[in-house]
């Protein structure tokens, strides 16, 4: 699933979301530390994994 990073404009507190991508579409973040509602998203870096084939 991916991970989407959020900083609260409220309190300036940087988190991290797991969610799928149709629960991104709907639900409303809030921030863990004051509960604000004026997160916004942020750019990062992603990670893939894959295996290996001979």
């Amino acid at each position: 699933m991916p991970t989407y990073e959020y900083l609260c404009e409220k309190c300036g507190e940087e988190f991290s979301v797991v969610m799928s991508i149709s629960e991104h579409d709907k639900k409303r973040v809030n921030c863990p530390k004051c509960k604000g509602r004026k997160v916004s998203p942020q750019i990062s870096g992603f990670t893939t994994i894959t295996s290996k084939k001979s």
